[in-house]
């Protein structure tokens, strides 16, 4: 075992990350080295894995993903890292070591983690786990006007830094439905964009339309009671368009919400792609559910009230490391569906971003008391989100925000009629029509 030679293989592009208080090199000294309060001070978007010897570190923010192999080799183990299955597989392929791979093979460090893993060949080591991010729940009076100045007040900071990372000269763009969450993103987008002074004509509200989906009159109602109705962008596609197939190669994942949510988005960042070819910077508000524990608990029978109220993020990460739920194929919760949004912007060349999966944003998230303010009623708990979104929207921007009945995104960009004649396979034929990509 001594004559082992270990090996690290990054695919990881450095130039991707957006790391803001530290350099590429110091944060990966901190993951490598540093305590978990300085990995969690941290300020960007990063996946970055760090080597001493036969030891590895990983970490990731959560919104991109990132996975990892463990290959054998005669002259020892060989770590390989990226943030897709399938650059791992073609490494192996490079190396002529493809028959070890098979997608569920693979690894997806989980978000607000530290990953070590110990390089000392067969049989593999189990990684080690430590938090890095821990936001304290219920730690916010409650009173709905202070929670939703905190919770908008942090999404604006977190807004007003990205602009302040976009040059001046690019357009800006927000994946807009006129629901609550991409409404909160596109007003702090533009309030902000006046306070900094640079010019919101460089905005743009996109907004994805097949026909007769919902998504588009309600989006141009939303912004033209607020006067904003110039910055609306409708992107039309052709249901036609949409391929399962296309989807799964892209995503690497086979639930089948998040197969159709990924569409929607290859869909509309395609069409963006074709009429402006240059555009880089697109906001969106993925996250904004999670934070605000607003899926529909019934749909679920594994939930309940009480579990959705009483566990930290359970929507952004499962049902936590280390847990019998917990896959580390795919981690849980929203740091492994991101990838729904992520992976469709890289695949067109899109950089990304939404403020609700920034660490501030998350934590005010969790320190609303949410069990007290619902008196553990869902109906009560659904109704949070949009009256938290409107009092913070107008106590920093002056504004009354609509709100409209929440709905997901691939269901206001197509009837739901029309998207499932088009996608519904179960979720078993979406897993073997993925892994047949590897067959």
């Amino acid at each position: 075992m001594d004559d082992y030679i270990e090996r690290l293989v990054d695919l990881i592009d450095p130039s991707t990350l957006r790391l803001r208080n530290v350099t590429f090199e110091e944060a990966r000294e901190r993951i490598l080295r540093g305590s978990a309060d300085s990995v969690r001070e941290i300020d960007g978007s990063y996946a970055i894995v760090a080597k001493e010897g036969k030891r590895v570190r990983m970490a990731r923010s959560l919104d991109r993903p990132m996975r990892y192999f463990l290959a054998k080799r005669r002259e020892g183990p060989a770590l390989i890292v990226a943030d897709r299955i399938d650059a791992i597989y073609r490494q192996l392929k490079s190396e002529g070591l493809e028959r070890q791979f098979h997608p569920s093979y693979t690894r997806m460090v989980p978000a607000h983690y530290v990953v070590e893993l110990q390089l000392i060949g067969c049989p593999d080591p189990d990684p080690t786990y430590t938090r890095f991010f821990d936001p304290e729940r219920n730690s916010l009076p409650p009173d709905l006007d202070a929670i939703g100045k905190a919770y908008i007040g942090a999404l604006a900071d977190e807004v007003g830094k990205w602009l302040g990372d976009v040059p001046e000269s690019e357009p800006v763009g927000v994946c807009f439905s006129g629901g609550v969450d991409s409404g909160c993103v596109f007003l702090a987008v533009y309030h902000m964009m006046l306070r900094l002074g640079l010019n919101p004509v460089r905005l743009k509200a996109f907004t994805l339309d097949f026909g007769d989906g919902p998504d588009l009159r309600q989006a141009r109602d939303f912004l033209e009671r607020l006067g904003l109705g110039l910055f609306l962008e409708t992107i039309e596609a052709d249901p036609a368009s949409l391929d399962v197939g296309e989807t799964l190669r892209v995503l690497e994942d086979y639930k089948p919400l998040d197969v159709e949510c990924a569409s929607m988005g290859l869909a509309l960042c395609r069409g963006i792609r074709s009429r402006y070819p240059e555009w880089r910077h697109l906001a969106d508000g993925d996250g904004g559910d999670e934070n605000m524990k607003d899926y529909p608990i019934e749909e679920n029978p594994e939930l309940t009230i009480r579990s959705v109220v009483n566990n930290l993020m359970l929507y952004q990460e499962g049902w936590g490391v280390g847990r019998i739920k917990h896959s580390l194929t795919y981690s849980g919760g929203l740091s492994r569906s991101y990838v729904r949004t992520y992976a469709p912007a890289r695949h067109f060349d899109f950089e990304g971003f939404s403020p609700f999966t920034r660490p501030a944003v998350v934590a005010v998230a969790e320190g609303i008391p949410f069990a007290d303010l619902s008196a553990m009623s869902v109906d009560r708990l659904y109704s949070l989100k949009g009256e938290i979104a409107r009092r913070g929207i107008r106590a920093h921007f002056g504004v009354d925000m609509p709100i409209f009945a929440k709905r997901r995104f691939q269901h206001g960009a197509i009837p739901v009629e029309s998207l499932r004649k088009r996608m519904t396979p179960p979720d078993p034929d979406y897993r073997g029509q993925y892994l047949a990509i590897y067959s």
